[in-house]
C-alpha cells in the first residue's frame, strides 16, 4: 500500500510541477527516486544507476539519430527558405476564406514531410497570424489550427510519418513506418475532418458575435510577412525544389524498408557484438535514418543560403535536438524505474487485465494512461513498449492480431491524452502565440484529445472487423 501511494504520489507531482514548468530533466529522477524511497523496496542508489540511467541509455542509443536528423531537416528546410514556399503556395491557393485549413496543411504538410513537431510552430505561427488576421478570424484559434496539422494526423496516424510517435513501435513489433496504412488513413481522415469542423465551427460562432481578430500582437508575435526574398537577400526556391525534399524523405523511406534493405545480407547481425538482432529488428531504424540523410542532403545541394551556413545550421540544430530527447529519454528512465517497483504490478496487472481478450484495446488504454501521466506521447509510449511490448506482441499473435495493426494502434493512443494542460509542447505553444491556457486550450483540447481518442475508437473497432 506504501509503495501505491508513493507511486501516485510521484505522479501527480510530476504532472503539477511540470504543468508548473520545472524541466522533466531534473523532475523524472528526483520523482523516480522519491517513489523508490517511499517503497522502500529498492535501495535508492541501485534503482538510479541500475534501472534508471540504463533505460535512459537504451533510448538514446536507439533514437538519437532520429531525434538530431529530424531536427537538422527542419532547420535546413526553415533556412533554405522551402518552409515558408511550401506555406505560402498552400496560403494563396486556397485564400483568406479559407485560412484554418490553410494554416492546418502548411503545419501537416511540413510535419508529414520531417520537420520536427518541436519546432514547427515557430515557421508557422507567422504565416497563420497573417491568415487569420486578413480573415478577421479570433487570434485564440491559432494554437488550435497548428496543434491540429501537426500533433494530431500527421504524427501517429498516416503511414511513412518520420515522426518518432510513429517510429518507436517499429522495434517492438519488428515493423516499419508505413503500419497498417489503411487504418492510419482512416484515423487520419476521422481527425481532420472532426478537427475542421470543430474550428470552422468555433470561428462562426465567433463571427457571429461580432469577435475578430483581436487586438495588436504581443511583443514577438505577428512578425512580418516574409517577402519573395530570404533575410539575407537571396531567392527563395521554387516551389517545386522547395517541395522535393519532402517527397524523397517519404519515398526513400518506403524504398528503403520495403525495397532495398530486406536485400541485403545481413546474416552478421546474428553475431553477439550485433546483439543477436534480425533486419526485422533494425530495418525501420536504418531506412528512417537513410531517408532524413537523403533529405538533408539534397536540401543543402539545392540551397546556396544553407551551404554558406551549414556550419552554423547543423550546430544550431544538434542543439536543438537534444532538449527534446533527453527530456523524453528521462521520462523512459523515469517509467522504467516506476516499472521495477512491486506498487507498478498491481497497475500493470491491472491494464493488462482491461478488456485481456482484445490485445488492441489493452495496449490503447495503456499507452494512453501513461502518455497523459507523463505529459508526453513519445515517453508515454516509449514506457509501456519498454515494459510492455513484448507481453502486448505475444498476445496480439496469440489472438490473431497484425502486429502492424498494435504498431497504428500504440502509435495513435500516444496522440491523445498527452496533450493536457502540463504537456510541454501546449505550453510552449501557447508562449509562442501570446496567449494563455484560459484563452485557447478549450480548442487545443479538442482536437487534440477528444477527437483523437475517438478515432482512435474508430480504427480499434474497424480492425476488429
Amino acid at each position: 500500500m506504501t509503495g501505491l501511494v508513493g507511486l501516485l504520489l510521484s505522479l501527480v507531482l510530476l504532472m503539477a510541477l511540470a504543468y508548473r514548468g520545472v524541466s522533466v530533466i531534473v523532475l523524472a529522477p528526483a520523482l523516480a527516486m522519491l517513489a523508490v524511497a517511499v517503497s522502500g523496496d529498492i535501495p535508492v542508489l541501485a534503482a538510479y544507476t541500475q534501472i534508471f540511467m540504463p533505460a535512459l541509455g537504451r533510448f538514446l542509443t536507439r533514437y538519437f539519430p532520429i531525434f538530431l536528423l529530424g531536427a537538422a531537416f527542419g532547420t535546413l528546410m526553415d533556412a533554405s527558405g522551402s518552409a515558408r514556399v511550401i506555406a505560402d503556395r498552400i496560403s494563396r491557393a486556397l485564400g483568406s476564406r479559407h485560412a484554418i485549413l490553410a494554416v492546418v496543411l502548411c503545419v501537416a504538410a511540413l510535419t508529414y514531410g520531417g520537420v520536427s513537431l518541436f519546432v514547427v510552430a515557430f515557421a508557422a505561427f507567422p504565416l497563420a497570424t497573417s491568415l487569420f488576421r486578413a480573415a478577421d478570424i479570433p487570434r485564440r484559434l491559432v494554437p488550435g489550427a497548428i496543434a491540429l496539422g501537426s500533433w494530431t494526423f500527421t504524427m501517429s496516424c498516416l503511414p511513412g510519418s518520420m515522426q518518432i510517435q510513429n517510429l518507436i513501435p517499429m522495434p517492438y513489433f519488428r515493423t516499419t513506418a508505413f503500419a497498417a496504412p489503411g487504418l492510419g488513413v482512416l484515423g487520419a481522415c476521422c481527425i481532420f475532418t472532426l478537427g475542421m469542423v470543430w474550428l470552422d465551427r468555433r470561428a462562426r460562432i465567433a463571427a457571429r458575435r461580432g469577435e475578430g481578430y483581436g487586438p495588436a500582437d504581443p511583443a514577438g508575435a505577428g512578425r512580418r510577412d516574409a517577402d519573395a526574398a530570404g533575410e539575407d537577400g537571396s531567392p527563395r526556391p521554387a516551389f517545386a525544389l522547395a517541395v522535393l525534399p519532402v517527397v524523397a524523405v517519404l519515398a526513400s523511406n518506403y524504398l528503403c524498408a520495403e525495397l532495398w534493405i530486406p536485400t541485403w545480407d545481413t546474416s552478421y547481425l546474428a553475431e553477439p557484438r550485433f546483439g543477436g538482432a534480425t533486419i526485422a529488428d533494425v530495418r525501420g531504424i536504418w531506412s528512417s535514418i537513410l531517408s532524413l540523410l537523403a533529405a538533408c542532403g539534397l536540401v543543402v545541394a539545392a540551397s546556396p543560403r544553407c551551404r554558406a551556413r551549414l556550419g552554423e545550421l547543423l550546430a544550431s540544430a544538434a542543439k536543438g535536438s537534444l532538449l527534446p530527447l533527453v527530456n523524453t529519454a528521462s521520462e523512459v528512465g523515469y517509467g522504467a524505474t516506476i516499472a521495477a517497483l512491486p506498487a507498478f504490478i498491481v497497475v500493470r496487472d491491472a491494464m493488462l487485465e482491461f478488456v485481456p481478450g482484445n490485445p488492441l484495446v489493452s495496449e490503447a488504454a495503456t499507452v494512453s494512461v501513461l502518455a497523459g501521466i507523463t505529459g508526453s506521447a513519445s515517453g508515454g509510449l516509449s514506457i509501456a513498449l519498454e515494459s510492455l511490448g513484448a507481453t502486448y506482441l505475444q498476445r496480439a499473435l496469440d489472438c490473431g492480431v497484425s502486429p502492424e495493426v498494435m504498431h497504428r494502434v500504440a502509435s495513435m493512443a500516444s496522440g491523445g491524452l498527452d496533450t493536457l494542460p502540463h504537456n510541454g509542447a501546449v505550453i510552449t505553444l501557447l508562449t509562442i502565440c501570446g496567449l494563455s491556457h484560459r484563452e485557447s486550450y478549450l480548442d487545443i483540447g479538442m482536437v487534440t484529445v477528444v477527437i483523437p481518442l475517438v478515432a482512435l475508437a474508430v480504427v480499434i473497432a474497424a480492425a476488429g472487423l
